[in-house]
């Protein structure tokens, strides 16, 4: 049976699930569905708020992720995209990467956002030996998101907040790509009064895209970035445009998120904008403008 060309893309979102805070699949699941695509999630996790509460409900979802899956293998689902967030343990690593070989088609995009620590620590949920396994993990991804700190885990090099400079970004990136990392985009870099995202292409083409600092830092602004990245990624946009859409979405979140007062623990008020088809970086390349 030969596929319909225009049918609806499919994207596979494997994240846990935050019911209050504005992170990873309650992030995810709407913007992708903003863009045309079919979000169909499979939580690592569910929880009643996302970790940086004082107090939190949790629910490890390690154990029901195989009778989960088996599921959709009998219903022979394919998908266009499979894009990973927080997991949780080594066995869900472990789990996801049999995801991919049962689930991945020659066309199928990799998405993995390494949700591993932020400002040069590593998140306490993570041991060296998830650490390894991730690492094993980005062989197998298309697109890798990794903030500074996580970059500099996955490739073992000393973090530093400021001071880095073009040549050090493009080794660490190639760094990436020596193990299997296609695209890469380094987020959250400080650079003066900017905030730049560096990205790299395997195939040499490399570049910063920055935008002046707004507001402060809030959590899941890495999930907006990463789940925009995919879903346009996965819709056929170029991979600067992409970057470049992401960073100009997560500026006017945060923006309007400092206007209305938003507790920062809240993440961005992401909903304003989702009525924009476009931002104006996607009607060009946005490589390198400021906005």
């Amino acid at each position: 049976m030969t596929e319909q060309k225009d049918r609806q893309k499919r994207v596979a979102v494997i994240q846990d699930m935050s019911g209050f805070g504005r992170c990873s699949l309650t992030v995810a699941l709407p913007l992708l569905s903003a863009k045309g695509i079919c979000a169909c999630p499979l939580p690592t996790a569910i929880l009643s708020n996302h970790t940086g509460y004082p107090s939190f409900y949790f629910y490890d979802f390690t154990e029901q992720i195989s009778a989960y899956v088996e599921e959709w293998r009998k219903m022979a689902l394919f998908f266009d995209g499979i894009y990973i967030g927080f997991l949780g343990s080594e066995e869900q690593i472990g789990l996801v990467e049999r995801f991919i070989r049962d689930f991945k088609r020659e066309d199928t995009l990799v998405i993995l956002d390494p949700v591993m620590g932020d400002h040069g620590e590593t998140y306490a949920t993570y041991t060296s030996a998830m650490c390894r396994e991730i690492r094993n993990l980005v062989a197998k991804a298309d697109i890798l998101t990794p903030n500074l700190t996580e970059a500099c885990i996955l490739t073992g090099r000393e973090y530093r907040q400021k001071g880095w400079k073009r040549k050090e970004l493009q080794e660490l990136a190639e760094d990436l790509t020596d193990r299997g990392a296609g695209k890469i985009v380094i987020t959250g870099i400080e650079q003066g009064s900017f905030v730049s995202n560096f990205y790299y292409e395997r195939d040499g083409e490399a570049g910063f895209i920055r935008r002046k600092k707004t507001a402060k830092s809030r959590p899941g602004t890495g999930d907006v970035f990463a789940s925009l990245v995919a879903a346009d990624s996965v819709n056929g946009m170029d991979f600067p445009g992409a970057v470049a859409e992401a960073a100009d979405f997560v500026r006017a979140c945060l923006i309007e998120s400092e206007r209305q007062r938003i507790p920062l623990e809240d993440g961005v008020c992401f909903e304003r904008f989702m009525y924009l088809k476009r931002t104006c970086a996607a009607r060009g390349s946005g490589r390198g403008r400021e906005l």
